[in-house]
Formats: structure tokens, C-alpha cells, sequence
């Protein structure tokens, strides 16, 4: 796989690390991966194809927040305790991707403190990413037009 996404923000030593835990999975369009609320006990790099990232809205359809390709992260909540899922996602196309499990990631991560910086220091800055996302989305749905604009 290419260097991008995590991969790219890893030395090569760690992505062997990570990949030496894949598990290569897939999912077909429309499929739910996981829900929000529920238990973030994995994620996902996706390999091919795209996967939305939705927000429920009472009494509304849930909002798509943003679409996500290959090279990139799926699930960040494994990492942050309580590890429940902040968004939900679904696969808009068939996807295939590197699955891995969360509890096994965070105990490598435990044990090399190198490990843990590269994947806390992705992990937030795909976090940051994804609040603006979510911002501007629901700003777009539900605020006065042009409130969200920047000056």
C-alpha cells in the first residue's frame, strides 16, 4: 500500500508493525460498518472504495459528515476511552480494507512508546479534521445562510 493516510505519517518499522495485525475484510455497498453509541473495539484503513460518515439528527435522516477513501483512517473512538463510536458509517461503494483490533493495537502502542506517538499524533489531527467536518456540515443544515462563512 502506498505511503499516505497513516501509512505515510508512520516509519516503516511501525507500519510493519500494524500490518503484521491486519485482518483484510470487506463490505458491500450500503452495508453498515458500525453505529454510533456502539462498542469501538476496532478500525479500519481503507484499502479501496469509499465510506460515508453520518451523524444522527432527531426526527431527520442522519447527516453525512464526510466521505473517506483509500488511504485513509476509519474509526478513531477505539483510541479514546470510553471507545464508543462518535459517528456511524456506512460503505457507499464496496469497500476493502485492514481491519485491526483495538485492544491488540493499544496494547503495541503501550509497549513502544514511538508507536503511540505516531498513531496519537494521527489520530488527532484526523480528529480535528472530522469536528471541522462535522461543523461545517451541520452549519450548512441548520444554520442562516452564510453563518458558517469565514470572514
Amino acid at each position: 500500500m502506498a505511503r499516505t493516510g497513516v501509512f505515510g505519517a508512520m516509519t516503516k518499522e511501525h507500519r510493519d508493525q500494524l500490518m503484521s495485525l491486519a485482518r483484510e475484510v470487506s463490505f458491500e455497498t450500503g452495508e453498515r460498518i458500525f453505529e454510533e453509541g456502539g462498542s469501538a473495539d476496532r478500525f479500519w484503513i481503507i484499502h479501496t472504495g469509499t465510506v460515508t460518515l453520518d451523524l444522527r439528527v432527531p426526527g431527520r435522516r442522519a447527516a453525512v459528515i464526510e466521505t473517506l477513501g483509500a488511504g485513509r483512517l476509519l474509526g478513531w473512538s477505539w483510541l479514546v476511552p470510553p471507545h464508543q463510536w462518535h459517528l456511524g458509517a456506512e460503505a457507499a461503494s464496496p469497500v476493502r480494507a485492514y481491519e485491526f483490533d483495538a485492544a491488540t493495537v493499544r496494547g503495541m502502542c503501550a509497549e513502544d512508546p514511538g508507536l503511540d506517538h505516531e498513531l496519537c499524533t494521527y489520530v488527532t489531527g484526523v480528529l480535528a479534521r472530522r469536528l471541522r467536518s462535522a461543523r461545517v456540515r451541520l452549519l450548512d443544515l441548520y444554520a442562516p445562510h452564510g453563518a458558517g462563512d469565514v470572514p
